[in-house]
Protein backbone atom coordinates (compact mmCIF):
# COMPACT_ATOMS: atom_id res chain seq x y z
CA UNK A 1 0.00 0.00 0.00
CA UNK A 2 1.16 3.53 -0.63
CA UNK A 3 -0.18 6.24 1.56
CA UNK A 4 0.18 10.20 0.90
CA UNK A 5 -0.65 12.08 4.10
CA UNK A 6 -1.29 15.59 3.58
CA UNK A 7 -1.83 17.63 6.80
CA UNK A 8 -4.49 20.02 6.24
CA UNK A 9 -6.17 22.81 7.70
CA UNK A 10 -9.74 21.77 6.02
CA UNK A 11 -10.30 19.25 2.86
CA UNK A 12 -13.49 18.36 0.94
CA UNK A 13 -14.48 15.86 -2.08
CA UNK A 14 -16.79 16.51 -4.27
CA UNK A 15 -18.68 14.22 -6.78
CA UNK A 16 -20.91 15.34 -9.51
CA UNK A 17 -21.11 19.17 -8.26
CA UNK A 18 -21.76 17.49 -4.60
CA UNK A 19 -19.73 17.42 -1.69
CA UNK A 20 -19.73 14.02 -0.17
CA UNK A 21 -17.04 14.65 2.88
CA UNK A 22 -15.55 17.35 4.15
CA UNK A 23 -13.33 17.63 7.36
CA UNK A 24 -11.60 20.23 9.31
CA UNK A 25 -8.02 19.84 11.08
CA UNK A 26 -6.38 17.05 10.20
CA UNK A 27 -4.69 14.66 7.13
CA UNK A 28 -6.22 14.39 3.82
CA UNK A 29 -4.71 10.51 2.38
CA UNK A 30 -4.59 8.98 -1.04
CA UNK A 31 -4.15 5.75 -0.81
CA UNK A 32 -2.57 3.25 -3.36
CA UNK A 33 -3.81 -0.37 -2.95
CA UNK A 34 -1.00 -3.16 -4.59
CA UNK A 35 -2.44 -6.26 -5.94
CA UNK A 36 -0.34 -8.09 -3.57
CA UNK A 37 -1.73 -6.23 -0.52
CA UNK A 38 -3.30 -7.47 2.39
CA UNK A 39 -4.66 -7.11 5.69
CA UNK A 40 -1.23 -6.77 7.20
CA UNK A 41 -1.11 -3.99 5.08
CA UNK A 42 -3.46 -2.17 6.20
CA UNK A 43 -2.62 -2.82 9.97
CA UNK A 44 0.76 -1.44 9.78
CA UNK A 45 -0.67 1.61 7.86
CA UNK A 46 -3.68 2.17 10.84
CA UNK A 47 -0.90 2.07 13.42
CA UNK A 48 1.61 4.47 11.76
CA UNK A 49 -1.03 6.88 10.55
CA UNK A 50 -2.53 6.90 13.76
CA UNK A 51 0.46 8.16 15.73
CA UNK A 52 2.20 9.99 13.30
CA UNK A 53 3.19 12.89 15.22
CA UNK A 54 3.50 16.19 12.78
CA UNK A 55 1.24 18.31 14.56
CA UNK A 56 2.72 21.29 16.47
CA UNK A 57 2.91 21.46 20.12
CA UNK A 58 3.05 24.31 22.28
CA UNK A 59 6.58 25.26 21.38
CA UNK A 60 6.10 24.82 18.19
CA UNK A 61 7.54 21.07 17.53
CA UNK A 62 5.96 18.19 15.56
CA UNK A 63 4.99 16.33 18.21
CA UNK A 64 1.38 16.03 18.83
CA UNK A 65 -0.54 12.93 16.54
CA UNK A 66 -4.18 13.60 15.37
CA UNK A 67 -6.04 12.38 18.26
CA UNK A 68 -3.73 14.82 20.55
CA UNK A 69 -5.36 17.59 17.74
CA UNK A 70 -8.83 16.16 17.91
CA UNK A 71 -8.49 16.15 13.88
CA UNK A 72 -10.41 14.05 11.23
CA UNK A 73 -9.29 12.08 8.05
CA UNK A 74 -10.55 12.51 4.24
CA UNK A 75 -9.78 8.96 2.80
CA UNK A 76 -9.38 8.88 -0.84
CA UNK A 77 -8.85 5.48 -2.72
CA UNK A 78 -6.05 6.17 -5.61
CA UNK A 79 -4.89 3.55 -7.60
CA UNK A 80 -2.65 6.22 -10.01
CA UNK A 81 -0.39 6.14 -6.73
CA UNK A 82 0.76 2.33 -8.74
CA UNK A 83 1.80 4.30 -11.69
CA UNK A 84 4.84 2.44 -13.67
CA UNK A 85 6.00 5.20 -15.74
CA UNK A 86 9.12 3.41 -16.85
CA UNK A 87 8.00 2.62 -20.34
CA UNK A 88 6.54 5.41 -22.62
CA UNK A 89 4.19 8.26 -22.05
CA UNK A 90 1.29 5.85 -20.90
CA UNK A 91 1.15 5.16 -17.17
CA UNK A 92 0.30 0.99 -16.57
CA UNK A 93 -1.84 0.30 -13.59
CA UNK A 94 -1.24 -2.99 -14.13
CA UNK A 95 0.08 -3.76 -10.41
CA UNK A 96 -3.24 -1.58 -9.07
CA UNK A 97 -5.35 -4.02 -7.27
CA UNK A 98 -8.57 -5.44 -8.97
CA UNK A 99 -11.63 -3.52 -7.17
CA UNK A 100 -12.66 -6.77 -5.73
CA UNK A 101 -9.26 -6.98 -3.64
CA UNK A 102 -9.22 -2.91 -3.29
CA UNK A 103 -12.56 -2.15 -1.96
CA UNK A 104 -12.46 -4.70 1.21
CA UNK A 105 -8.94 -3.50 2.09
CA UNK A 106 -9.64 0.38 1.85
CA UNK A 107 -12.74 -0.43 3.99
CA UNK A 108 -10.90 -2.77 6.69
CA UNK A 109 -8.44 0.67 5.91
CA UNK A 110 -10.79 2.93 7.04
CA UNK A 111 -12.65 0.93 9.53
CA UNK A 112 -9.41 0.68 11.42
CA UNK A 113 -8.49 4.62 11.27
CA UNK A 114 -12.17 5.03 13.01
CA UNK A 115 -11.54 2.38 15.38
CA UNK A 116 -8.90 4.71 16.88
CA UNK A 117 -11.06 6.95 17.75
CA UNK A 118 -10.32 8.92 14.47
CA UNK A 119 -13.41 10.55 12.73
CA UNK A 120 -12.79 9.44 8.90
CA UNK A 121 -14.64 10.42 6.22
CA UNK A 122 -14.35 9.02 2.36
CA UNK A 123 -14.71 9.58 -1.41
CA UNK A 124 -16.23 7.25 -3.29
CA UNK A 125 -14.67 4.48 -4.63
CA UNK A 126 -13.75 4.55 -8.24
CA UNK A 127 -15.66 7.96 -8.74
CA UNK A 128 -14.52 10.68 -10.75
CA UNK A 129 -13.49 13.01 -7.39
CA UNK A 130 -12.81 16.59 -7.39
CA UNK A 131 -10.63 17.31 -3.88
CA UNK A 132 -10.01 20.58 -2.14
CA UNK A 133 -7.66 20.74 0.22
CA UNK A 134 -5.56 23.98 2.56
CA UNK A 135 -2.81 22.20 3.22
CA UNK A 136 -1.10 23.57 6.95
CA UNK A 137 2.93 23.66 6.51
CA UNK A 138 3.47 22.26 4.02
CA UNK A 139 3.30 18.44 5.52
CA UNK A 140 3.23 15.41 3.84
CA UNK A 141 4.40 11.86 4.63
CA UNK A 142 4.78 8.97 1.96
CA UNK A 143 4.30 5.40 3.09
CA UNK A 144 4.84 2.68 1.21
CA UNK A 145 4.28 -0.85 2.83
CA UNK A 146 6.27 -2.76 -0.09
CA UNK A 147 8.93 -1.23 1.12
CA UNK A 148 8.74 -0.70 4.45
CA UNK A 149 8.08 -3.54 6.42
CA UNK A 150 8.75 -6.41 4.65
Amino acid sequence: MRAVIQRVKNASVTISEEIVGQIDQGFMILLGIHEEDTQEDVDYLVKKISKLRVFEDENGKLNLSIDAVHGSILSISQFTLYADTKKGNRPSFIKAARPQTAIPLYDAFNQGLSQQGIPVVTGEFGADMQISLVNDGPVTIIYDTREEHK
